[in-house]
C-alpha cells in the first residue's frame, strides 16, 4: 500500500504503534508474570483494545484530563504513567505511583493527567464532568477523557452523568470502549439496544461510533471528536469498537467465545495488522520494528526489576493519607487535646440557622470565585427547597449556582471531579435519605481519594444534607438519621450543628478543609432556632467540642437537634436536684474524644443521646470508649440511646414515641443516677 493511501500520516501511524508496542509489551509481561507466580495481584486484561489509548495519545497532551476503569491499564500507559511508579504500584510498593495504596486499579497520576481509575464500573463518568466543569469555567482548552467498557452503559451513573453534560454543554468525551462483553456477559445477553452512541443522541448530544482497530479511522474519528469538543461545542459520545481477547479476568484467551469466533477477531486485532501495515506502506523495515518491540519490552523488564526490589509500603502508612492530617484519624488510645474555638467577632446579628448557612455560603462566594453549588432546585428565587442558598444565583449567576437534574450521582460526581481539579464546590443533597442514592460517589470515592492515591489528589468538597427527622409527617424516606452511615466511611469528615453560631462556623471550616466534608442540617431547627450569629468571616474548627452546660452527676453527649433535647432535660433534671452536663459534639469526624472523657471522668457517668437508630448507632462506639478507658472509675457503666429499631413513621404520635425525647431522655437519667 502507497504511503499516500494511508489516510494517515506515516510518522504518526508509526507512534501510534509505538504505544502500542509499549501497552503489548505491559500486558505480555504481567500475563507472564502471573501465570508463573511472579506476581500476586489481580488483573483485569486489555489484550485487542490497544489501538485506542495509543491513538489518543497522539490527539492529547498531559494537560487533558483522563478517567479510567480497572481495565484500564492500556489508558495509563498510553497517557504517560511511569511504568516503574506503575508496577510498583500493582505490587504493592512505597515508591508506587500512589505509594502502593490504591493498586493498579485506583491509580491517579496528575503530571499525566490520568487522575482517576475506577474499579467501580460506570463511576468515573459523573467525576468526569466535574472535571470537565473546572476547565470550562477556567477557560482553559482541556478536555476530559472518561474510559469505560460497553457493560457500563448499563449503569444509571452513566446516564445521570451524559445526561448532566448534555445540559451544561461540558467539555467532556464518553469513550465507550465496546469490547463486545459486560465482564462475562455478551451484549445480547444484556441489552435490546442495537448500538451505544445513539444514547447520546436521545439526550440531545453528539454520538458516534469509530471503528478502535483501525488506527487511521480512528485517529481521523477522534481528531474531529476532540477538535469539537476543545471549541467548546459540548461533549460527545464515542462508541469505540474493539475486542476483548482475554477473559474478564485473570490470564489467557476469552474462554467463553467460540473457538472460530475469537480465530477471527485476532486476525482483525490492532496491534499485529498495524504492523503489517507499516511494513506493506514502506514505513518501517521489519528489523526496525523488531528493534522498536525489544526496547519497549527492554524498558517494561527494567521496570519490573525495579518494582520487585522496591521497600514494601510498610504498615506505618495504614492511616496516613485518610485526611490531610493524620491527627484526625480515629484510633484506640489517640484522643488529642483540641484546640479552643477562640474568640468569635463580638458583632452580631440576630440569624435563624438557614440564614447562618447562607451567610457563610455568602462569604465564601465573595472570598473565592471557584466556590460554587450544585444540586435540585438550588437557584432563585426560591434558593433550594429551604431557601438556604437564596439570592446567591441572583448576585453571581448561574455558573456558581446551578440548578442540576434530580440525579444525585451526577451532583456528587461533579462536585468531586472539579474538587480534584482545586475549585471549591459545595453540593446539596435535598435530603439524607436521599443519600443511599449516591452513596458509591461518596464513600467509595469521594471519602477513598485522597488515601488510594495516596494523597496525590484529594477532593476538598462540601456536601450539605438536610434532616427531616423530627417535623412530623415527613415519613420513613424524609426523616431518618443516616450519620453512622458516614462514620463508618473512612475519609470523610461530618459536622452536624445544633445553633446558627455554630452551622456558619462549622460551614466555613468545611468549605476551607482540604477532606470532604458533609455538612448535616437539621430541618426543625433550619427557622425555628435563632440566634446572635457573629457578622463577618469566622470559623468553628472541626473536632472541637464544646461543653453547653456543666454539671456534676452524668454526662450527657449529643450533637444536631437532639442536643437541645438534651439542654431541656438538664434544665428539668436540676429541679430535681440531678445536675447533667451536656457536651455539644458538633463534630461527628473528627471526634473531640478528650472532651468527652473529660467530662465522663468528672461526672461517673455518661449517656450519649442521638436522633439516629439506637442499634448499631454512633452513641454506641463512643459509650464502649468511654467504658473501655475509664471503667475503673465510673459510677456506672456509658450507656446510650437512640431510636427505636424501625423506619420513622409518618405517624407524628409514633415518631414522637420512638425517637428520644425530653421527658424520654430524662427518664434514663434518673435510672442511671439511682444510688
Amino acid at each position: 500500500m502507497a504511503q499516500g493511501n494511508l489516510g494517515i500520516e506515516p510518522e504518526v501511524l508509526k507512534a501510534i504503534y509505538g504505544k502500542m508496542a509499549r501497552i503489548r509489551a505491559v500486558d505480555k509481561a504481567i500475563q507472564a508474570g502471573l501465570s508463573a507466580g511472579k506476581f500476586m495481584f489481580t488483573y483485569w486484561p486489555m489484550t485487542g483494545q490497544e489501538c485506542i489509548p495509543a491513538t489518543i495519545s497522539q490527539l492529547t497532551t498531559e494537560r487533558d484530563y483522563m478517567i479510567t476503569t480497572y481495565r484500564g491499564i492500556h489508558d495509563q500507559v498510553a497517557k504517560g504513567v511511569d511504568l516503574y511508579g506503575m508496577f510498583a504500584e500493582a505490587l504493592g510498593r512505597q515508591d508506587g505511583v500512589n505509594k502502593g495504596k490504591g493498586g493498579s486499579p485506583h491509580i491517579s497520576d496528575p503530571s499525566s493527567g490520568s487522575m482517576v481509575t475506577t474499579a467501580i464500573v460506570g463511576a468515573g463518568a459523573p467525576i468526569a464532568n466535574g472535571l470537565a466543569i473546572s476547565a470550562k469555567e477556567r477557560g482553559e482548552d482541556r478536555v476530559t477523557i472518561v474510559n469505560f467498557g460497553d457493560g457500563a452503559t448499563s449503569i444509571g451513573a452513566v446516564h445521570e452523568a451524559m445526561n448532566l453534560a448534555s445540559v451544561w454543554k461540558l467539555p467532556v468525551i464518553f469513550m465507550c470502549q465496546n469490547n463486545e462483553w459486560g465482564e462475562y456477559t455478551p451484549i445480547p445477553k444484556y441489552t435490546a439496544s442495537p448500538n451505544f452512541y445513539g444514547r447520546a443522541e436521545a439526550l440531545g448530544f453528539r454520538g458516534v461510533k469509530l471503528d478502535g482497530n483501525d488506527p487511521a479511522a480512528f485517529y481521523n474519528g477522534m481528531k474531529d471528536v476532540i477538535d469539537y469538543v476543545r471549541a467548546g461545542k459540548g461533549p460527545v459520545f464515542v462508541e469505540a469498537k474493539t475486542f476483548r481477547m482475554g477473559p474478564h479476568a485473570g490470564v489467557g484467551d476469552n474462554y467463553n467465545v467460540d473457538k472460530d469466533y475469537l480465530k477471527t477477531k485476532k486476525e482483525q486485532a490492532p496491534v499485529a495488522k498495524t504492523r503489517a501495515l507499516l511494513i506493506d506502506a514502506g514505513i518501517c523495515s521489519e528489523d526496525e520494528l523488531t528493534e522498536l518491540e525489544a526496547a519497549a519490552a527492554k524498558e517494561v523488564e527494567d521496570a519490573i526489576a525495579r518494582a520487585m526490589e522496591s521497600p514494601v509500603t510498610p504498615a506505618e502508612e495504614t492511616l496516613v493519607d485518610v485526611f490531610a492530617n493524620v491527627d484526625d484519624v480515629p484510633r484506640r488510645g489517640h484522643y488529642p487535646v483540641r484546640a479552643d474555638e477562640g474568640t468569635l467577632p463580638t458583632e452580631t446579628k440576630t440569624m435563624s440557622m438557614a440564614d447562618a448557612v447562607q451567610d457563610a455560603q455568602k462569604i465564601a462566594f465573595a472570598k473565592n470565585p471557584e466556590t460554587f453549588i450544585l444540586g435540585e432546585d438550588v437557584g432563585d428565587p426560591h434558593g433550594g427547597v429551604f431557601g438556604t442558598n437564596k439570592g446567591l444565583q441572583t448576585e453571581y449567576g448561574e455558573n456558581r449556582v446551578r440548578p442540576t437534574p434530580i440525579a444525585e450521582q451526577a451532583i456528587i460526581g461533579a462536585a468531586l471531579g472539579s474538587s480534584i481539579a482545586g475549585m471549591n464546590p459545595v453540593a446539596e443533597i435535598m435530603f439524607s435519605d436521599f443519600m443511599g442514592v449516591c452513596m458509591d460517589q461518596i464513600y467509595n470515592h469521594a471519602a477513598k481519594q485522597r488515601y488510594m492515591s495516596g494523597s496525590a489528589t484529594h477532593a476538598p468538597m462540601t456536601i450539605r444534607m438536610q434532616l427531616g427527622g423530627g417535623m412530623g409527617g415527613f415519613g420513613a424516606q424524609h426523616s431518618q438519621s443516616m450519620e453512622a452511615w458516614l462514620l463508618h466511611s473512612p475519609g470523610i469528615k461530618v459536622a452536624y450543628p445544633s445553633n446558627p453560631v455554630d452551622a456558619k462556623g462549622l460551614l466555613t471550616s468545611c468549605l476551607n478543609d482540604p477532606d470532604p466534608c458533609v455538612h448535616l442540617e437539621a430541618m426543625i431547627l433550619l427557622y425555628t432556632m435563632k440566634g446572635e450569629v457573629p457578622t463577618g468571616e469566622y470559623s468553628i474548627p472541626l473536632g472541637v467540642a464544646k461543653t453547653v452546660r456543666e454539671g456534676t452527676d452524668i454526662t450527657l453527649i449529643s450533637y444536631g437537634w437532639m442536643l437541645n433535647q438534651c439542654v431541656a432535660t438538664a434544665d428539668e433534671l436540676a429541679k430535681e436536684g440531678i445536675s447533667a452536663e451536656v457536651i455539644d459534639l458538633r463534630t461527628l469526624m473528627p471526634i473531640d474524644y478528650h472532651r468527652v472523657l473529660t467530662s465522663a471522668k468528672k461526672t461517673g457517668r455518661a449517656m450519649v443521646v442521638h436522633a439516629a437508630v439506637e442499634f448499631c448507632g454512633y452513641g454506641a462506639e463512643i459509650a464502649s470508649t468511654i467504658n473501655e478507658e475509664l471503667w475503673r472509675e465510673l459510677k456506672a457503666p456509658a450507656t446510650r440511646f437512640g431510636a427505636a429499631y424501625a423506619p420513622i413513621a409518618y405517624s407524628n404520635a409514633i415518631e414522637t414515641f420512638q425517637v428520644p425525647n425530653s421527658g424520654s431522655i430524662a427518664a434514663r437519667v434518673r435510672e442511671l443516677v439511682k444510688d
